[in-house]
């Protein structure tokens, strides 16, 4: 027994010897506040051994100031091409990289570059758990009273990291990525380049716009006006509004995997996304493949339709075989239809979807009737491309669960000047506007929300903020919006009625002042002038629009 008493005082002994050596390392190893740190906190920690700052910005910037002790990490040292892990290994010991100091990344603020250092440090091997970005680089630090110095900073003892082989999980190359474009789905193409190249006013390379299916998410827009992110709120804010879930696989882009690596860092790191990985080659690779791949400038494309397009998907012989998805509605008055339409088209008068503005069980039993399959293509024939007739047809057959719609925008006289045949009989009788049959239930399997239609005030805003789009004076008992826009389809269709061209339509919508992420609540003098904005706002991306019937 005395023997145990004496083990278990040399035990005592021995860890209380430790206390200050483990007080010490407590002290030592403070834990940073997620991989955002603030100015404040890397002020009450700077200079400890196990934070190392690395300072990503460019040369120049960097020797004009920096905080003191900074490394020099520029980022593009790292270089545009694959690099060997060995190469990246010795470039990291340069730095002074070891294998537990927690690492703070920083930039000039509100850009792309400390982000990217961030992804190519967890892309090359090193753990998330050691890497932060200081938020709001050097222009917060700064403006927090950080102290800064343009004395060179020595080069540190070479660090003793060492690393095992690339983490693949965080990178998606181009024939993953190519094949998720076929699968929006269930996959995310995150653009995060400014509007002007995403919509093809402008590009880097020798072709403008986006890949198929992206969506818009520039990486200007995670930051405030100070340079910080968002908050991890805001940014859900944002990202619900866009229709992006956690369940999605996100692949974030741009035009040389730089600017993608803001939105990689915010949804997988701010806001716990699983499945986000970064095209580090981005538009450069699939600009440059020998395939031609194909860009978009209009965010939805397919909303338009002309007569190369629905010739061959509307041909006797597809139909015969029964191949043919496409339902044609043609929604002239009865008199044009009959002096001539196109072959296999249906009648059913803009005044027809008027009447049942309230009624959308009521109007899908005249669809059924009519033989307008809700599983095909409906493609909306009106003299004129989008006008009020082919709009709020357009409207109402989205708000009844038709699977897709589309608007024809060219004139039948076109379509005979190509020597497509003009029919002059019709199909099949127009099903009457007032037919009582009994209402088959509504799709809910449509790719697009149901358009909203709001009668009378103006219920409380949601979790958008709200921006009234009005094609004309407002009424006089209107409640006041947050914002008020005056904003007429003319400003935005060719004497036609095909719409302008993506990067004019934007230049349209910015200089109105038209917000990303509001909901838009459309008004008109009458509902199918309203709906055409709502057309016009669909093929440009906007997700959360209202009709509104005061």
């Amino acid at each position: 027994m005395l023997q145990m008493f004496k083990v278990w005082g040399l035990v005592g002994a021995f860890l209380l010897s430790l206390g200050p050596v483990l007080a010490q390392a407590a002290q030592a190893a403070p834990a940073a506040p997620g991989r955002l740190v603030s100015a404040s906190w890397l002020q009450q920690h700077l200079g400890r051994p196990d934070v190392l700052v690395l300072d990503a910005s460019p040369p120049r910037l960097h020797q004009q100031q920096h905080i003191p002790g900074a490394i020099p990490a520029p980022l593009f040292t790292m270089g545009p091409h694959e690099l060997p892990q060995a190469e990246v290994q010795a470039r990291l010991q340069a730095w002074g990289i070891g294998t537990h100091q927690r690492i703070v990344i920083l930039d000039q603020g509100g850009t792309y570059i400390a982000a990217r250092l961030f992804w190519d440090l967890l892309h090359h091997g090193l753990p998330a758990e050691r890497l932060h970005l200081l938020d709001g680089g050097m222009a917060k630090w700064v403006a927090s009273g950080g102290a800064v110095t343009t004395e060179p900073t020595p080069m540190p003892a070479p660090g003793a990291v060492r690393l095992a082989a690339p983490d693949h999980s965080v990178r998606v190359q181009l024939p993953e990525f190519l094949a998720a474009t076929g699968d929006p789905q269930h996959q995310v193409m995150l653009e995060a380049l400014d509007p002007e190249y995403f919509f093809g006013g402008a590009a880097f390379f020798n072709r403008a716009g986006h890949v198929p299916h992206a969506t818009l998410m520039p990486a200007n827009d995670f930051y405030n006006a100070d340079k910080t992110f968002k908050s991890p709120a805001e940014i859900q804010r944002m990202v619900h509004h866009l229709g992006i879930r956690a369940d999605q696989q996100v692949h974030t882009y741009c035009g040389g995997g730089g600017a993608a690596a803001v939105p990689f860092f915010a949804l997988k790191f701010m806001l716990g996304y699983p499945q986000v990985k970064l095209f580090r080659e981005s538009q450069l690779a699939w600009l440059q493949d020998e395939r031609e791949l194909p860009v978009w400038t209009y965010a939805v494309p397919r909303l338009l339709r002309d007569s190369a397009w629905l010739k061959p998907w509307n041909s006797p012989m597809l139909r015969a075989f029964g191949l043919a998805q496409v339902s044609i509605v043609d929604v002239r008055p009865a008199e044009a239809y009959r002096l001539g339409h196109l072959p296999h088209a249906v009648n059913l008068p803009a005044s027809v979807f008027q009447q049942h503005l309230h009624d959308l069980p009521g109007l899908a039993a005249l669809l059924d009737r009519a033989g307008v399959d809700r599983s095909h293509e409906a493609v909306v024939f009106s003299e004129g491309g989008v006008n009020p007739a082919s709009a709020l047809a357009f409207w109402m057959l989205e708000r009844v669960g038709q699977r897709k719609v589309s608007v024809f925008t060219d004139h039948i006289e076109g379509w005979a000047e190509l020597g497509h045949e003009v029919a002059r009989t019709p199909d099949s009788a127009p099903p009457a506007a007032t037919a009582t049959a009994a209402a088959p239930a509504i799709s809910t399997a449509t790719a697009t929300p149901v358009p909203r239609l709001i009668t009378g005030d103006l219920p409380p805003a949601g979790a958008d903020p709200r921006v009234l789009v009005a094609s004309g004076p407002l009424p006089p008992s209107s409640p006041p919006a947050a914002q008020v826009l005056q904003i007429a389809p003319d400003q935005l269709l060719n004497a036609g009625g095909a719409p302008k061209a993506a990067k004019d339509l934007w230049q349209v919508l910015a200089k109105a002042g038209l917000p990303r992420y509001a909901e838009v609540v459309l008004l008109a003098d009458t509902q199918g002038t309203a709906a055409m904005n709502y057309v016009v706002l669909r093929l440009m991306g906007f997700p959360n629009l209202v009709l509104w019937a005061p």
